[in-house]
């Protein structure tokens, strides 16, 4: 019984002590992970990418009436400004986006520009527009811009606004 003792303490002491070289090992391995994220350079023209994949989103969002892709990108906070200068929040900009009123057959968005700053950007683009409302078929230009920030859970539009480009043929945007 002594003998069976002295085994099952020297195990239970085996697996305390690889118990804690395991946490040790995680451990170093967690602030490793830390130190590679907070030093990680990052490459710019790939930010710049994402920041024009979602501006071309945006653009097939609004076609499509896709209130998803607003909620996703769009902050909480999110303050715009329609062309017409009518000032909008997330929740008024959602309820113009999925309004019926207007069937867009087509929406694109082109001439993307894109500058970052740290973990901020400003995208410019035009936005180019067929529609139809009211039975007339009409088309529209704009020029938008958007300001966004990245955080923790990716890059988030903060701000935007659209301006009509001439002649004004009074867009719903």
């Amino acid at each position: 019984m002594i003998k069976f003792a002295a085994i099952a303490g020297v195990g239970v002491a085996l697996l305390i002590g690889q118990g804690s070289s395991q946490q040790d090992e995680r451990a170093a391995e967690r602030s490793d992970c830390i130190r590679r994220c907070v030093t990680q350079t990052y490459d710019p023209e790939l930010r710049r990418q994402e920041i024009v994949s979602l501006e071309r989103e945006a653009g097939r969002a609004i076609q499509l009436r896709n209130g998803a892709y607003f909620r996703r990108v769009y902050s909480e906070d999110f303050a715009g400004t329609l062309s017409h200068g009518q000032q909008v929040n997330k929740a008024q900009w959602l309820t113009l986006i999925q309004s019926d009123t207007v069937k867009y057959d087509a929406f694109q968005a082109s001439d993307i520009k894109v500058q970052i700053y740290q973990d901020m950007a400003v995208a410019t683009c035009l936005w180019s527009s067929r529609f139809s409302t009211k039975g007339q078929q009409l088309g529209h230009q704009m020029r938008s811009i958007h300001v966004y920030l990245n955080g923790a859970s990716g890059w988030h539009v903060v701000s935007g606004q659209v301006t009509s480009l001439p002649p004004d043929v009074g867009g719903p945007l």
